[in-house]
């Protein structure tokens, strides 16, 4: 008597059970964006400048990523953080200073639980300071991605 073969079987329940092992995974990353102008500055800055901030956060490991970019600055660089707690419009200290400053600054920090909840609650914003505005340049909030 031959016998079936139970290596498709086996094969799709080996792909079905790394798609749920890998799921969960996928689940803890979350997206943010800001974009950045002299409007959102508090009081607003007339400037050139604009840029973009794309960021994840890893809920399990409480990791945030960043990559921002920017350009049209009325000079170089002389500091950039993530702010807060702030609502938009509302002044807040660095709560993260970004140690690269030419665009694009990318890296990743460690968040406290305060931190992630502030994050979350949406009381975060990205701030690119200038020696000509040394309040800030151009500013973002930080926002949930849609």
């Amino acid at each position: 008597m031959r016998m079936k073969s139970f290596s498709p079987i086996v094969s799709a329940l080996a792909v079905t059970v790394s798609i749920f092992l890998v799921s969960p995974a996928l689940a803890d990353m979350e997206k943010f964006t800001a974009t950045l102008d002299g409007g959102q500055q508090s009081p607003p800055v007339t400037t050139k400048g604009k840029g973009t901030a794309t960021l994840t956060f890893d809920t399990a490991k409480k990791k945030l990523s960043w990559n921002v970019k920017y350009s049209g600055l009325s000079g170089p660089a002389t500091a950039a953080h993530i702010h807060g707690p702030a609502a938009m419009g509302e002044n807040a200290g660095p709560v993260i200073p970004f140690k690269k400053l030419k665009s694009p600054i990318k890296g990743s920090e460690t968040l406290t639980d305060a931190q992630a909840a502030d994050l979350e609650a949406g009381k975060y914003y990205v701030n690119v300071h200038t020696a000509a505005n040394k309040d800030g340049e151009i500013r973002g909030q930080i926002e949930k991605a849609k």
